[in-house]
């Protein structure tokens, strides 16, 4: 699965004057080329290879358990290998895509290997259906010996889907459609997203810079960047309001035929994490809003002499804050040399993606905005694609996106099935990248300002992470439930986004006309509803466990790389048991948001 992490108003941030070279990732690792022979073959045997699997085991998986755990096992391992050839070429294509969204060979490349995919794994719908359709206890005796038993926990897990799985040929209905269903109308925003031209100060620029001038220095600037970007997406308010729409009605239709009474209850599913864990979480960070939020923006518009602050200068730098630039070089070393404080052979991981290419930096017209980190196949290696312009909150993208590299290098261990991370603990290694890092950098601060500065920039960040994360999980929530009741205008919608706002962000922001339409742009919403949550659990969770980490407790780095090193094989509260936390007691969640608190404090004493 891919982890974007493009977070709304807090951009990879504005471009400096002057950038080492920055890097251009090698997908040949993957394939040579689009029109390769090798990723022709490999497409080829991907249907050749599913056929002969259902030709194989369609309708005899309750015969090979009855004789013992070893033929399931060899079906499994087939079924895994298949798994891993069809993740390596979608991943090609999807790269090589989000290089140039807006280049139609690109297009064409990603659109006909995604209907080729889909067409093939056809016949391999039936195995996961025809695995849960075996008989508990028999499953139960084999999977607690050798050798099924290495695949335990992934059977496990898919025994937690079967209460909302469907009969087959509906299933295969609904894999078929998706081409033409939520997989095009994912594929129509990102176009449009890539297409859109922002016209600031005489400028027509694409979503990525004219975002990053709401950090500018200048305020002007900042107010015009804020204004063309309501004024652009409001132009395309009619497309985004219909994809937003369609998009929401599929899902209340999948929701529906298979079960699922609340709108993100699928969501919490996938990421194997209760309903009411979230709903605990959710509650304590709304309860903490005017501790946190509310606290800070009040506090940051007495620094520019002001009762309250229009939205274009909610992440402002501060007004004595000096203009800091990153080389690549520089943020390159920054990054290695807090991981290496922690552990030399996180760094050691880490390096591996700057010696073999990759990672890809550069902003390009075209190109997928924000950052991610894709782990690809477990038998190649993950990809990060950043847009970096050279400020403090790139480094800072440049960690995250290197702690998610880090966990699926160390996860791919686990094989195909079992490496993927439930987002409960995808953003684990990424937030807590980005806390080693700024530790490091607030070490070496040298007086009061610089101190404030950084704490100021990483409070920020801390809220754009959790406060607004929740309030889009809120927003997401709002409209979803409002589009069973029928199709939503765009008004609606925007009054809903608005709702949403002043609760969380207090009353020292103030909204001007045009910031109603930023819903539109926020990929979250369109590619993983109730995707945002996780951003919040993971920042609340590696604040706790940065708190043991403080505590200087023996064995924690093997203890993290074990949790890391697990992937998806154990559920959250087994990996969190070493270190003493339980995310299902309330207490868990105010420990995270104390770390918060207590950074405010020290702003405050500033």
């Amino acid at each position: 699965m891919t982890i974007y992490d493009s977070f709304p108003e807090s951009p990879a941030s504005a471009g400096a004057e002057k950038l080492d070279d920055l890097p251009v990732w090698r997908l040949d690792d993957l394939y040579p080329g689009l029109d390769s022979v090798e990723f022709a073959a490999d497409l080829a045997r991907t249907a050749q290879e599913c056929r002969a699997f259902a030709e194989t085991y369609r309708g005899k998986l309750a015969g090979l358990l009855a004789e013992g755990g070893a033929g399931l096992f060899e079906a499994i391992k087939v079924y895994e290998g298949i798994d891993d050839l069809i993740t390596r070429i979608m991943s090609y294509a999807g790269l090589v895509y989000a290089e140039n969204t807006l280049d139609p060979v690109r297009a064409k490349f990603y659109g006909d290997a995604q209907e080729k995919i889909t067409a093939a794994s056809t016949d391999l719908l039936f195995f996961q259906l025809e695995l849960n359709r075996l008989d508990d206890a028999a499953l139960t005796a084999a999977v607690a010996q050798e050798p099924l038993d290495h695949f335990r926990p992934w059977l496990e897990d898919l025994r937690r889907e079967k209460p909302y799985q469907l009969e087959d040929r509906i299933e295969q209905l609904f894999h078929e459609k998706s081409v033409t269903g939520h997989a095009a109308w994912n594929r129509l925003f990102d176009e449009t997203i890539a297409g859109l031209r922002f016209l600031v100060d005489g400028k027509d620029l694409t979503l990525e810079p004219a975002l990053n001038l709401l950090q500018d220095r200048d305020p002007a600037l900042r107010e015009a960047a804020a204004k063309a970007i309501g004024a652009t997406l409001k132009e395309k308010l009619g497309l985004f309001t219909l994809i937003s729409n369609v998009l929401a009605k599929d899902k209340a239709i999948s929701d529906q035929w298979r079960g699922f009474a609340d709108v993100a209850e699928s969501r919490h599913l996938s990421n194997r994490v209760e309903g009411d864990v979230v709903n605990a979480m959710v509650s304590a960070v709304r309860a903490a809003y005017p501790r946190l939020s509310h606290r800070y923006y009040k506090l940051k518009a007495s620094w520019f002499g002001k009762g309250s602050l229009m939205y274009w200068d909610r992440n402002a730098p501060l007004p004595d804050a000096p203009q800091t630039s990153y080389s690549w070089t520089q943020a390159r070393d920054a990054v290695l040399t807090a991981y290496a404080g922690f552990s030399p052979d996180m760094a050691g991981i880490a390096q591996r993606f700057f010696d073999g290419s990759w990672i890809d930096a550069p902003v390009r017209p075209g190109k997928a905005p924000g950052a991610f980190a894709h782990p690809t196949s477990p038998s190649v290696h993950p990809y990060v694609l950043l847009n970096y312009q050279g400020k403090p909150r790139d480094v800072m993208t440049l960690a995250h996106e290197l702690g998610h590299g880090v966990h699926q290098v160390l996860a791919a261990p686990q094989g195909p099935l079992m490496a993927p991370t439930p987002l409960t603990l995808a953003e684990t290694a990424s937030v807590f990248g980005e806390m080693l890092t700024f530790r490091a950098l607030l070490a070496e601060a040298k007086d009061p300002a610089e101190r404030r500065v950084l704490l100021a920039s990483k409070v920020e960040d801390m809220l754009n992470t959790v406060v607004r994360q929740i309030a889009f999980y809120s927003f997401e929530r709002k409209l979803h439930e409002e589009r069973r009741n029928g199709e939503l205008t765009a008004e609606q919608i925007c009054e809903l986004w608005m709702s949403v706002q002043g609760e969380s962000l207090g009353p020292a922001i103030e909204f001007g006309p045009g910031y109603e339409t930023y819903w539109a742009y926020i990929p979250h919403f369109i590619h993983s509803p109730f995707y945002v949550y996780a951003y919040a659990f993971g920042d609340c969770l590696v604040n706790s466990l940065y708190g043991v980490y403080q505590r200087a407790e023996p064995g924690f780095v093997e203890k993290y790389f074990a949790l890391l090193s697990a992937g998806g094989s154990k559920h959250y509260s087994e990996l969190l048991a070493p270190f003493g936390l339980d995310a299902r007691d309330p207490a868990f969640w105010a420990i995270g948001l104390s770390m918060i608190e207590g950074m405010i404090d020290e702003l405050e004493q500033l």
